[in-house]
């Protein structure tokens, strides 16, 4: 891979340039390198650790684990444990969401099986078929 400007970068990973000056501001890149002109010019390396920021974004990582995914990988080796501890946490978090999402799915298609069927007219409350309290246990 070559040297690569911001913009060159900005379209290989889809990503707007000021996106790739804050990762940089937050810490979230090591210090990009700069031409004598100022410019940033992104190595392989640099690359590298876009192409796994935009690998765990697109995971649904939050900013502030991969800050923290990012520092612990600075550290080196002494941190693997603690990265896969982090990657763990964010896939509950991810798997809990989609059971949220499940679960939202199933109840709006059977609200929509009420209209389908006429059934909607009988004004039933569906609040405990439905265990919406249960919502905020999971």
């Amino acid at each position: 891979m070559p040297n690569l400007t911001i913009m060159q970068v900005a379209e290989k990973y889809d990503l707007k340039p000021d996106t790739l000056r804050y990762y940089e501001r937050i810490g979230l890149l090591p210090k990009v390198p700069r031409k004598k002109n100022g410019n940033r010019y992104y190595t392989e390396g640099m690359q590298g650790w876009i192409e796994m920021i935009v690998c765990l974004r697109h995971s649904d990582v939050p900013i502030e684990a991969l800050i923290d995914y990012a520092e612990m990988l600075r550290q080196g080796d002494d941190t693997l444990e603690a990265r896969e501890d982090l990657l763990r946490e964010q896939l509950a978090n991810i798997e809990e969401k989609r059971h949220n999402l499940d679960r939202s799915i199933k109840r709006l298609k059977h609200k929509i099986s009420l209209y389908e069927s006429g059934k909607i007219k009988e004004n039933k409350s569906y609040f405990e078929e439905y265990k919406i309290l249960d919502d905020n246990k999971n």
